[in-house]
């Protein structure tokens, strides 16, 4: 099955979440943070805001920094993906 985002929608699969510090100490599952990077997986056409065309600013394979607690999951294959505004996105990781 394949994801195909309408509008300024964004799909992503976030990247897993470091498990130790970097001291060394081990994180456990209850204290680790939910990761905020994910990489882009599929990019809508754009949209429409107030009149004028919302141009897409990203492209699939950047990874990028999202907002902590945004997006819809969808699990489609035994894998997770989140389905996003592209306003939800807030930097590029180079």
């Amino acid at each position: 099955m394949i994801l195909k985002p309408i509008a300024d929608n964004v799909v992503v699969k976030m990247l897993e979440a470091e498990e130790t510090t970097k001291s060394g100490i081990i994180l456990t599952a209850v204290t680790k943070e939910k990761p905020q990077i994910a990489e882009i997986i599929a990019v809508g056409t754009g949209g429409m805001m107030d009149g004028e065309v919302i141009k897409m600013t990203v492209k699939i394979g950047d990874k990028v920094v999202i907002n902590k607690y945004s997006g819809s999951e969808v699990k489609i294959d035994n894998e997770e993906f989140y389905i996003i505004k592209l306003s939800d996105i807030l930097a590029i990781v180079e």
